[in-house]
């Protein structure tokens, strides 16, 4: 591991954020001699962010943890594009109102994660509709054309990947690392940013900015990437049967968000402490050495923690209790997730409609194999359920859901 001098980058470091960085050592010196201002950019294509963004939340968290300045960028203007990367398709446009409901709701989460203010290390949020809604065409590629190659976009993995599949990749897309480029530059100009991260898949993009602005301005940026994260089985970070792990409380439950952290599989313990909590690295070292069942400790540990972040230590703590009643006591709970029903439902359509399976056949896969439970009785089959009261769902040992009339 590289030993650099930078709390920031020692920090990153060895919690395991680092994949590449630009210029590690001109990065880390700059990182001692003032405070840095880096962004990091999300589109607003839902409501909500999920999971699988949380790494690059947690990296401006670190980068205000360690004294510097976070950059929200949210993507008003390039969402009306769509980035290519690691897209086999093209992405559904959004109206200019619905970019703007999702960036207002998206803004909940950060004011879990980040402190926002006027201050030198406070969090900024901005749009960066504000500079590309207003720019003049004609203008734009005189100034910015000259700099960008078809020859080098084509050997970037996002375009290559589409052309390789012969899917179509639209002029629209194709303009998307332009304006991200120019992104950085803008920043640079605005909020003085110098350092602009993200995941390994916009490696290309962001020294695209770094370039453009060396060679317009004169000024040095620098990029860092975070490794590609995935689960021990290779799967993608935040993908599970029911679909993606929103991060807002109204798009999944804290529960369901506590949920997600207890069942981590045990060889990703100590690397999710590690990135997704604030837990001091002696602590997480003790709690991923630990074997057997006594590995459970660290799983609720991580999904007390990370809840707690995103929602609150109330609804961290509520989720915790609810889980014990579930599963110790046979409980339900308030945190769980509920459906409400008028008269009757199918068995099928009750698990769907709580989020506990994904699809009918998985259903009635379940039911078959005598993992679904009505008030903990085994279900054989798809049938009526009558709900005039309050009503348990079960699917398996750990997944649970209330009926309610």
């Amino acid at each position: 591991m590289t030993e650099y001098a930078s709390e920031l980058l020692r920090s990153l470091s060895s919690r395991g954020y680092i994949h590449q960085v630009t210029d590690p050592a001109g990065l880390d010196a700059l990182a001692r001699q003032q405070v840095v201002p880096g962004y990091i950019g999300f589109d607003a294509t839902a409501p909500s962010l999920h999971v699988g963004s949380l790494v690059q939340i947690m990296m401006l968290r670190r980068l205000q943890q360690a004294g510097h300045k976070p950059i929200v960028v949210m993507g008003g203007g390039t969402t009306k594009i769509g980035d290519p990367s690691g897209k086999d398709e093209s992405r559904r446009l959004l109206t200019a109102e619905d970019i703007g409901r999702n960036i207002a709701s998206i803004r909940r989460v950060f004011e879990r994660f980040l402190t926002f203010g006027d201050g030198p290390t406070d969090a900024i949020m901005v749009d960066n509709a504000d500079w590309l809604d207003a720019l003049d065409y004609i203008p734009f590629l005189r100034e910015i054309g000259p700099h960008f190659t078809i020859n080098r976009m084509l050997t970037f993995d996002s375009v290559k990947l589409r052309l390789d599949r012969e899917q179509p990749l639209t002029f629209l897309e194709f303009n998307y690392m332009i304006l991200q480029a120019y992104d950085f530059l803008e920043l640079s100009r605005r909020v003085h940013c110098r350092l602009q991260m993200g995941g390994s898949d916009q490696w290309g993009n962001i020294v695209n900015g770094i370039e453009l602005t060396r060679r317009i301005e004169g000024t040095q940026l620098y990029g860092l990437t975070t490794p590609l994260i995935t689960t021990a089985d290779g799967g993608k970070m935040g993908k599970t049967a029911a679909g993606a792990v929103w991060l807002n409380g109204d798009a999944l439950s804290p529960y369901d968000y506590w949920q997600f952290w207890r069942n981590t599989q045990d060889a990703d313990v100590g690397r999710f402490l590690r990135l997704f909590t604030d837990l001091p690295l002696d602590e997480i070292a003790r709690l991923e050495a630990l074997e057997g069942a006594e590995i459970n400790e660290a799983k609720k540990q991580l999904a007390d923690a990370a809840t707690a972040m995103a929602h609150g230590d109330d609804a961290a703590a509520r989720a915790a209790e609810t889980a014990r009643r579930t599963f110790e006591e046979g409980a339900g709970g308030e945190a769980l997730p509920t459906l409400r029903v008028a008269g009757d439902i199918g068995l099928v359509d009750a698990l769907i409609g709580l989020g506990l399976v994904a699809s009918k056949n998985e259903a009635r896969r379940l039911i078959a194999q005598g993992g679904a439970r009505v008030d903990g009785a085994p279900a054989g089959e798809d049938r009526p359920i009558a709900v005039s009261g309050e009503v348990r769902i079960s699917a398996g040992k750990k997944k649970h859901g209330l009926l309610i009339p």
